[in-house]
């Protein structure tokens, strides 16, 4: 399986998703999650997704060394990565640069896609709305879409969540040179 990224708007399954592929796995299960609570709120997302995860698996609670939480997992654990959306926030707010943030990116892909068992990436599409108001919503919200693709790139495997479903993406280059 390698690498899968899933990406989609709020709501659109992803978690889910990654969820559904991690009971498929015979093995152990790992959860990287970046999300931190800095609010009522966001503490009882939170608490809702590590409910939502079966009693066996391991959390381990990473908002900025992804890459290092992603090869410290055992080599026959399912990594689930969620999410890159709030991990970008994270390496912001820490204030790294576009490019510090890309190399990052690119190596946590790297070690993501080298591992022997699988590795599921959930991140949001932010980029399909409006052009943000501000400069710092419309640096965030590119940077992210360099993180995708750069993980997607990594990816055996990338889909475009919907209301539940998944359209599989394809490399473009792969398409026009097959057609």
């Amino acid at each position: 399986m390698g690498l899968t990224v899933l990406l989609g708007g709020a709501r659109s399954g992803k978690s889910a998703l990654a969820q559904r592929l991690a009971d498929r796995w015979d093995g152990p299960v790992t959860v990287v999650a970046t999300g931190q609570a800095r609010d009522a709120e966001m503490a009882q997302r939170i608490a809702r997704h590590r409910a939502a995860r079966p009693a066996g698996w391991d959390t381990v609670e990473e908002p900025l060394e992804l890459e290092a939480a992603v090869a410290a997992a055992g080599g026959n654990a399912f990594v689930v990565v969620d999410c890159l959306t709030l991990w970008v926030s994270n390496l912001l707010e820490q204030g790294l640069d576009d490019a510090e943030v890309q190399d990052r990116a690119r190596a946590a892909a790297a070690t993501a896609a080298a591992r022997a068992a699988p590795t599921v990436a959930v991140s949001n599409e932010v980029g399909s709305g409006i052009v943000p108001a501000d400069p710092r919503s419309r640096r965030y919200r590119d940077l992210l879409g360099e993180v995708n693709a750069a993980w997607a790139a990594a990816a055996g495997r990338a889909l475009l969540l919907v209301a539940g479903r998944a359209v599989p993406l394809a490399d473009p280059l792969e398409l026009l040179s097959n057609g």
